[in-house]
């Protein structure tokens, strides 16, 4: 982490308060989190960027793919990104997001891929500007940390996962909705959970999903494809002689979401349905026949970095 915040806090006219819920204000204090702390400060905006910020951020993260990120493995060079000048350009571009009203996306797909690839941006510039270099979870109170000002109003990580892509649902740690009934980031939440969004978010880690560059267009295509390649490439593993299957944390933790109960305490069942609709070849027949008396483990989760 840097030896001084300074340069990524912002100033108050750059930034509106918000409400923030008494379990978010305690891990935020315990984190040492500033409520103005943001990465895209002290920075002019990009005079091109105002008009559609969603086509340039894509763009951006096109310029990224070139220089280090494999959207095919999910593996980024942070390294290399870190010596190449696609960061430094893309500075401009963040800041323009202080003055951009997401509440100007007119359709559903429009805010939900744009709050996607908003998330993944602002994970991977989070791990560039903290220099780190073995794990997410190095830098203290990440999720709360690293975080834009969109619009006047301040969204971290999680504020974003939990407060917009999640429809205002309680962290699996946190009870509550992430945004209180006075929050005026409550209305960007999108209506319902749509529990493909998990595979489309990265977190940096070994055991994240792939990283993708989504588009409003292309969104049900894509989140689709997201979801089976977790599932069929480690994120389920199924052991037909003992009857076990082993799920990706991400089962667990966000049980709720794909029918589950919390932590995913309980039957799972519903999880095991939901996934296997994402399943291929005889995997998918049989996790529907068994759904009932499969044994269910989860997975070791490898937060080292995705390089």
């Amino acid at each position: 982490m840097p030896d001084t915040l300074q340069h990524f806090t912002c100033a108050g006219s750059e930034l509106q308060s918000s409400p923030i819920r008494l379990p978010m204000r305690l891990y935020m204090r315990v984190g040492k989190v500033r409520p103005a702390e943001a990465l895209n400060c002290n920075c002019s905006p990009a005079s091109d960027a105002s008009g559609d910020i969603a086509s340039a951020l894509k763009s951006a993260m096109n310029r990224w793919r070139s220089d280090g990120l494999n959207v095919e493995t999910g593996r980024v060079d942070y390294e290399r990104l870190a010596r190449s000048r696609v960061i430094e350009d893309y500075r401009p571009l963040a800041a323009a997001l202080r003055d951009f009203d997401p509440g100007q996306l007119a359709t559903g797909d429009q805010r939900k891929e744009f709050w996607i690839n908003i998330y993944n941006a602002l994970l991977i510039h989070g791990l560039l500007a903290y220099r780190e270099t073995r794990s997410l979870l190095k830098i203290r109170g990440a999720f709360e940390r690293i975080a834009y000002v969109i619009g006047g109003r301040r969204y971290s990580l999680d504020d974003i996962e939990h407060g917009i892509l999640r429809a205002n649902q309680a962290h699996f740690l946190i009870p509550g909705p992430r945004f209180s009934r006075r929050d005026l980031r409550r209305r960007h939440a999108l209506p319902q959970v749509d529990p493909r969004i998990h595979f489309a978010l990265v977190c940096g880690a070994s055991s994240c999903p792939p990283i993708g560059i989504y588009q409003a267009e292309q969104l049900d295509r894509q989140l689709d494809l997201a979801a089976a390649n977790f599932i069929n490439n480690g994120g389920v593993t199924l052991n037909r002689k003992e009857g076990i299957v082993a799920l990706s944390r991400i089962f667990q933790w966000y049980s709720p979401d794909f029918g589950g109960r919390w932590m995913g305490l309980g039957k799972r069942t519903p999880v095991l349905r939901y996934l296997a609709q994402h399943l291929v070849g005889g995997a998918r027949d049989y996790v529907l026949t068994h759904a009932d008396s499969l044994r269910v483990n989860y997975q070791h989760y490898d937060w080292a970095l995705n390089v």
